[in-house]
């Protein structure tokens, strides 16, 4: 298995600071930072209604949304303007738990307001409705901030099991490689799609994420490319790892092989 063949690296798991409290750059500077750190496309997650969110939550549904999108909106119009993929996602938090929507959208958030309030299984079923996916994020993270600590495989499509936040050298906090070990176990086990991500708040870049042969057209496509089974390899941006979160071997950006987790 050769990183070359992979040419393609998406981060699927990243905030803006015009939705989430937690973030220190704008949409359109994280578009550029990730651009100029070799990602083919991003997909923005900000921290929506009960997590680190920074939109009033006082506001109407509708005005809420509008305010909501705007980090993505301005990455997204940042990509347009210079030839880059920004494509559109959410991190739902349902008591501590976080989990990463993807395939649905802006139009989509408009017309169901029910999913504020939804719990995980309603949240899996609305979204699985409208096509989309649910990748419980980070599902070993051990924080304060996580009241309820459980997973939740029946109720998902995958799981996160590399986040770079756990593992990177660049990262600063929530350091735990362990936390990746114990859900690439997990995923495994319950036979669920591994995913990968950077969980980043700022333009230093970790260099998380998935990455394909081929190019995404859309969220949508990276939801039936995991979920499909489509061949792809995953980074924390120290190491790279297969889909089944077998790292690869020494040399791995010249081609190496895979080994069984010990």
């Amino acid at each position: 298995m050769k990183r070359e063949d992979y040419p393609f690296l998406y981060e699927t798991h990243m905030h803006t600071s015009e939705s989430s409290k937690c973030a220190n750059n704008t949409g359109a500077e994280m578009a550029r930072a990730c651009r100029d750190a070799g990602y083919a496309g991003i997909i923005i997650t900000d921290h929506s209604w009960y997590g680190n969110c920074r939109i009033d939550r006082n506001l109407p549904w509708q005005e809420w949304v509008e305010e909501f999108c705007r980090g993505y909106e301005n990455a997204r119009r940042w990509g347009d303007e210079n030839d880059f993929s920004v494509f559109f996602g959410f991190e739902s938090c349902y008591r501590g738990p976080e989990f990463l929507i993807y395939g649905v959208d802006k139009d989509w958030l408009m017309t169901h307001p029910q999913i504020r309030d939804a719990s995980i299984e309603e949240q899996y079923e609305l979204v699985h409705g409208a096509g989309g996916m649910v990748i419980q994020a980070h599902p070993f993270r051990k924080e304060d901030y996580i009241e309820v600590f459980r997973q939740y495989p029946e109720w998902v499509d995958g799981l996160e099991g590399i986040n770079a936040t756990h593992s990177c050298h660049l990262s600063s906090h929530h350091k735990c490689a362990d936390w990746d070990r114990q859900a690439v176990e997990l995923a495994r086990t319950k036979k669920l799609p591994i995913t990968a991500g950077s969980d980043v708040h700022s333009t230093l870049i970790f260099g998380g994420g998935v990455a394909f042969k081929r190019r995404l057209t859309s969220a949508a496509d990276y939801c039936a490319a995991i979920l499909g089974g489509e061949d792809y390899i995953l980074t924390d941006g120290d190491t790279w790892y297969d889909k089944n979160g077998q790292p690869l071997g020494k040399g791995a950006d010249k081609g190496g092989t895979a080994w069984e987790i010990k």
